[in-house]
């Protein structure tokens, strides 16, 4: 049985998040996605093998390289599980936008 990682601890790591940007844009090899990095790039292959293991990008052979590129099907997964939540917190910034004109209008004697 394979074990999957969980995505909301892939993403957890600002490494593993700025991969995610890097692939957002285009398609890159590990040693390329390691040049934008100060760390070893074996470090850079597990953040990326963790993101592969979350399903957040695949692999493609490409000749003797291997090249990553971002699965946007599953990053709409995550947004869209997310989204329940964005609309939460939108309605609880209006609800304090009101109270505060609210409260600001008290003080005016409105």
């Amino acid at each position: 049985m394979k074990l999957r990682r969980d995505i909301f601890q892939a993403i957890s790591d600002p490494t593993r998040r700025a991969i995610l940007v890097l692939l957002a844009s285009q398609t890159m090899t590990a040693g390329a996605i390691a040049k934008n990095f100060d760390v070893a790039r074996p470090t850079i292959s597990k953040h990326i093998q963790i993101l592969h293991e979350c399903e957040l990008v695949e692999a493609n052979q490409q000749g003797r390289e291997i090249h990553y590129q971002l699965k946007v099907e599953k990053m709409k997964e995550l947004d869209h599980w997310l989204e329940q939540f964005r609309q939460l917190w939108e309605d609880r910034y209006n609800q304090l936008d009101d109270l505060l004109s609210t409260i600001k209008n008290k003080e005016n004697g409105k």
